[in-house]
């Protein structure tokens, strides 16, 4: 492919990061339509109870109070679905407990809606939810993951005492287990993903205005993907034709996989606007968001490897336990499903056999979070290798080398979750990590660390990931009147710099700057179509489709200008912002050729599409450095080396900020992020003074490069990038943990988070035992 001067491949700094740095930015709460309304929810205390409301006559009555919901006003609303329906192993359906748009008489966790309440001011509607009069009894609560399988454990739901929503199973159990039965040697290693809460900078809100002329709804939200939440609120909940609803997304400040999601604000913020026929507004503070917004990851696995006397994979045999929450999020059972697809990793392991579950609590539901499944596979897989190495006095590289699959086996159809890896090659980016981590040079640096009195560890983590399956995208470019162009696509920016990603495509054929490209997203009334963001598939789904669409335009263009030039098309090339005659300096620019009088809106319009044939499968290898205060406990990353396979680059400055951000993720939740419920089901990391943040005083210098093998299955070669940083930096990291920790004192169990208590109490426990 030629590179062009603002086109694929270079490294173009973000054309909207002026107005976003400026003050000129357009998210959710910055769109305040004249005599709007604000409304807040009245949520559970408990993790479990009944309620009946004693008194709600007083706080309709305070000053400012316009309306009132619960369960009763909105019955005839449909539940929020969730659309992950899973088969059992048994070939029965799962149990799916939908999300209600406000608890009828049970609250299902800390946080469930009771009520909603709207007045003239948030602070109005606030000191009305706490008037509301509410009889609470209290219920028994399954809160851990693990005991709400222990017979006894309170049921979430009585038509599923045993808590269990799915029971899934992947590959061949009896051969595996005839496998582990005769093999040299097994490895086995128990590991907790803990739960995230994904806070993004906005936070979640929404308004809703509602047309009685037209009986039509207008939704200003943070979205991902606003045809997605049309569909849904449209089918499923207010029951009435997607024409009626239009659903707008301006800028977004994050979303991670949660603001994919329909949530119940959006259908309640509607049914007020319809009675009260004035907007209304409804915007989560942060309380909201650590309660109502689906978490993330929250997993519990146990896996095994049977290998040879070389040290050869032979199978692996997984038991993975997702937990749910109270309700099923919009694909909460699928994400550890998904997960459990990829536990073949990199490596050629003859047979595999998983069996994932998905466990219902009185917790807030769980969904995707960045990576949504792979991130938990690859901490799994790669923390099993490691100890595997250990057991069997391998070097981590060695064993990894051993049991790659290798470049000449591809295209490779795993044992498991019918997945078929086009292309790969796992030693060679492994290998460049290793030389750019310097990880020959580790000795001296940890013994430079010892007489600092600290211990340093280091860790590899080699994974793959699935991205950008599915649906395709349709995409819609045209040449303005005024010789501008403007490119309508389904997708969602949420800050990953699509205006300038999209703009490059585009600009490929069209060959004019970025600043004369504008990217429309977010609306369902100007944009036809769209699947919106998430799994990665942006750039390699929605870029393809903009690379179609502008190829197309370009072809059209001429079309036009070979009239005005008198010249075959043949003769005509696209250039400088307009279209000449090659070799000549007789050329139309666009402004004049879209003024034509033949140039109608069609004939300036190019369309294109694109649905991917299979995933793409992005790869690589991180390696962490880790240096363990011994005084305190205190883990930290001082070194950080990445080598990743993307297929191609789009523009390697945005794609570093990808990885960078991702790593940054896995490092909160390696060392210090964890969601913690009380026994009684108390959320009680509720607020950041409890929830620990990765600053940029965790975080080191991140040394990355790539090396690409292009994906088959993309016709630009293109493999998802958006998530892979934090599918490779947790077992990275806390590879480097108990590598430090085995190094000093024997200690090859440590759990995510790292954090300063738990190393030091495994210090002092291993201290202890061996005086």
């Amino acid at each position: 492919m030629t590179v062009k001067k603002f086109g694929i491949g270079q490294p173009l700094r973000r054309v909207e990061d002026q107005r976003l740095l400026t003050g000129g930015g357009n998210y959710t709460a910055d769109y305040q339509p004249e005599r709007q309304l604000e409304a807040v929810l009245l949520r559970s205390p408990y993790a479990h109870a009944r309620f009946t409301f004693s008194d709600l006559e007083t706080a309709r009555a305070m000053k400012g109070v316009k309306l009132i919901l619960t369960h009763e006003d909105v019955a005839h609303l449909g539940d929020v679905p969730c659309q992950a329906a899973l088969p059992n192993s048994d070939g029965t359906q799962n149990h799916v407990a939908h999300i209600p748009v406000l608890a009828k008489g049970v609250a299902k966790h800390v946080g469930d809606a009771v009520a909603f309440v709207v007045a003239e001011t948030v602070n109005q509607a606030k000191d009305a939810a706490e008037a509301i009069g509410v009889s609470w009894e209290q219920l028994p609560a399954a809160v851990d993951l693990r005991a709400a399988l222990e017979k006894g454990s309170p049921s979430v739901w009585s038509e599923q005492p045993d808590n269990v929503s799915f029971d899934a199973e992947m590959g061949d159990k009896a051969k595996v287990d005839a496998i582990f039965a005769g093999a040299a040697k097994v490895v086995r290693i128990e590991v907790e993903n803990n739960r995230l809460i994904t806070n993004y900078m906005e936070t979640r809100g929404v308004i809703a205005e509602y047309d009685a002329k037209s009986k039509s709804y207008r939704l200003t939200l943070s979205s991902q993907g606003v045809h997605g939440i049309r569909d849904t609120l449209a089918a499923q909940v207010l029951k009435i034709k997607p024409e009626n609803i239009r659903v707008v997304t301006g800028d977004v400040g994050g979303g991670f996989g949660t603001k994919t999601f329909c949530y119940r604000e959006y259908p309640l913020a509607a049914e007020a606007a319809k009675r009260l026929k004035r907007p209304v507004r409804w915007i989560a503070d942060r309380g909201d968001h650590f309660m109502g917004d689906a978490q993330g990851r929250s997993n519990y696995a146990v896996g095994e490897v049977a290998m040879d006397k070389a040290g050869k994979f032979l199978a692996m045999r997984f038991d993975i336990l997702g937990e749910i929450g109270a309700y099923c999020s919009q694909y909460g059972p699928y994400i550890p499903y998904l997960g459990g697809t990829m536990m073949t990793g990199v490596y050629r392991t003859p047979a595999l056999h998983v069996r994932v579950r998905g466990v219902y609590t009185n917790t807030v539901p769980v969904d995707a979070y960045r990576g949504a499944g792979r991130p938990e596979a690859a901490y799994l897989l790669e923390r099993l290798v490691d100890r595997a190495a250990r057991e069997t006095g391998m070097k981590p590289e060695q064993i990894r080398r051993k049991n790659f699959i290798p470049p000449s086996a591809m295209p490779y159809s795993t044992p498991i979750g019918d997945r078929t890896y086009d292309t790969g090659d796992f030693d060679g980016h492994m290998t460049r990590a290793m030389e750019a981590a310097d990880w020959a040079g580790f000795k001296d640096r940890a013994r430079a660390a010892r007489k600092e009195n600290k211990i340093r560890g280091v860790g590899m983590a080699t994974y793959i990931e699935c991205t950008a399956w599915g649906e395709g995208e349709d995409v819609e470019i045209r040449l303005e009147t005024d010789g501008t162009v403007t490119v309508y696509s389904g997708t969602q920016s949420n800050g990953q710099g699509h205006a300038t990603a999209y703009a490059q495509f585009a600009s490929q054929h069209l060959d004019i700057p970025l600043e004369r490209i504008k990217v429309i997203q977010g609306d369902t009334q100007s944009v036809k179509t769209g699947h919106g963001t998430g799994g990665s598939r942006s750039i390699p789904v929605g870029g393809v489709s903009v690379f179609v669409a502008s190829e197309k335009l370009a072809e059209k263009l001429k079309d036009l200008a070979s009239q005005k030039l008198e010249a075959s098309v043949s003769d005509l090339e696209v250039a400088d912002g307009g279209v000449r005659v090659v070799g000549t300096d007789r050329r139309i620019d666009f402004v004049d050729l879209a003024n034509l009088p033949e140039a109608t809106r069609e004939a300036r319009t190019g369309e294109g599409d694109f649905t991917p044939p299979n995933a793409t499968y992005p790869n690589g290898t991180h390696i962490a450095e880790v240096e363990i205060d011994l005084d305190t406990g205190v883990a930290k990353v001082v070194r950080y080396t990445i080598c990743d396979d993307f297929g191609i680059a789009v523009n390697p400055m945005l794609l570093a900020g990808q990885v960078h951000g991702g790593v940054v993720q896995g490092i909160g939740q390696a060392l210090l992020e964890k969601t913690v419920f009380d026994a009684e089901g108390q959320l009680v990391t509720a607020s950041f003074m409890d929830y620990c943040l990765p600053r940029a005083e965790d975080v080191p210098f991140l040394h990355f490069e790539t090396r690409n093998v292009p994906s088959t299955t993309n016709p630009l070669g293109m493999k998802g990038a958006g998530e892979a940083g934090s599918i490779g930096s947790c077992p990275a990291v806390m590879n480097a943990v108990v590598d430090a920790l085995d190094r000093a004192f024997g200690v090859r169990d440590m759990d995510m988070p790292a954090t300063p208590d738990r190393v030091f109490a495994a210090i002092k426990s291993a201290s202890a035992q061996a005086a």
